[in-house]
This record gives structure tokens, C-alpha cells and sequence, in this order.
């Protein structure tokens, strides 16, 4: 039993980790967008923003268990199969993508606009503006923004298990519901809760040292 929870609590943290890195890498510059092009941005533009809100609420109304089946075909583009922890990484990307954009959003949102008409008045380019001022000053609301993200995904894993996505929640239903192992059932609850506890510990630690208000 203990190996078996190592084994698939290791490939859990493999299959967050992996998903939070594509999140970030399509979600904070979707976020970008979505705040450049809102009313309140540095470039307004309404037609875009509506698109790409549409795009976005569609993505994070989707419950997942319903998204991880109807992306099958293409998350089988991707990686050859719909099996697996590599198959899993897919839909929790694609699920935490828009929902970490709209978190990407507000957190931007809330920079000073004081901040930005200096930026502007002293000749910085929008991209100048976005790393050098947007980011730094949103950058405990980014990290607040990416911790509920992480356990949200944390949470997605575990579903990801239904359809045989490997980690605790496969293991939870191969054995705890299947084969009615109590003990396998409350030991990836335990071990699935002291993740998220240690995701958000570290998270709200790392908002609050770099909020210097």
C-alpha cells in the first residue's frame, strides 16, 4: 500500500506541476490580452475583449470530467493516448488555462493606474509597461491567483482519475471504490488535503513577502 501511494502521489505532483507550467506559459499572456483590451486597460479593444471573453467563460463553465471527454481526440494528437498521467496533463491545461486568465485579469486590474500613466508619460512602450510595472505591482494578486489555481487543479487530478489519468485519484478508484479499500480511500484523501495544504501555505507565503503595501 505504501508504494503504491508514494508511486501515485509522485505522479500527481508530475501532472500538476506539468499543467500549472502550461497554464502559466498560455494563461498569464491570455490574461495580458484580456486586461490590455478591457475598458480599463492600456489598450482598450472592445470587440476583442468580448471575443476572448466568450472563449474564456466557455472554458471555465465546462465542467471537467465532461471537457477530459470531449478533448479525447485531441489530447490524443498530442500525446498518442487518453491514458495516463501524460493523457491527464492535457484537459487540466486546457481547464486551468482560462481560469487562471481571468484571475491574471483582476490581479492586473487592481494595479494602481497612477503606476501606468507614469510609465506612459515617460515614453514606455505597452510591452515596457506590461513587464515593468503590470506584472511587478500584480505580482502578490498573481501569485494569490496562481495558488487557487494550483489547488483547483490539485482537485481536477484527482477527477482525472475516473477515466484512468493515473495519480491518487486512480489509485482512490481502482482500489478504495472498486475493490472497497477503506484504507487506500481515506489515504488519498489525506495525502490529496496535505497537498493542498502545502500548495497554499507556500503561496500565501510568497504573496505576502512580495506585497510591499
Amino acid at each position: 500500500m505504501t508504494e503504491d501511494l508514494i508511486v501515485a502521489t509522485i505522479e500527481t505532483v508530475q501532472m500538476v506541476g506539468a499543467s500549472i507550467f502550461w497554464t502559466i506559459l498560455f494563461g498569464l499572456p491570455l490574461g495580458v490580452v484580456l486586461y490590455a483590451s478591457g475598458p480599463q486597460g492600456t489598450r482598450p479593444r472592445p470587440a476583442t475583449h468580448r471575443v476572448l471573453g466568450v472563449i474564456v467563460n466557455i472554458g471555465r463553465s465546462a465542467p471537467f470530467v465532461i471537457l477530459m471527454v470531449a478533448i479525447t481526440p485531441f489530447t490524443r494528437l498530442l500525446v498518442g493516448t487518453t491514458i495516463g498521467s501524460a493523457a491527464a496533463i492535457v484537459p487540466l491545461a486546457v481547464a486551468a488555462i482560462p481560469f487562471f486568465a481571468r484571475l491574471v485579469e483582476s490581479a492586473l486590474v487592481s494595479v494602481d493606474p497612477g503606476l501606468i500613466e507614469a510609465a506612459d508619460s515617460m515614453g514606455a512602450t505597452h510591452s515596457g509597461i506590461v513587464r515593468r510595472v503590470l506584472i511587478p505591482e500584480a505580482m502578490p494578486g498573481l501569485i494569490r491567483g496562481l495558488t487557487v489555481t494550483l489547488v483547483a487543479v490539485t482537485g481536477y487530478s484527482a477527477m482525472a482519475g475516473a477515466i484512468g489519468g493515473g495519480g491518487l485519484g486512480d489509485l482512490a478508484i481502482r482500489y478504495g471504490y472498486q475493490r472497497y479499500r477503506t484504507d487506500y480511500m481515506i489515504a488519498t484523501v489525506v495525502l490529496l488535503v496535505v497537498l493542498v495544504q502545502i500548495f497554499q501555505f507556500i503561496g500565501d507565503r510568497t504573496a505576502r513577502r512580495l506585497d510591499h503595501r
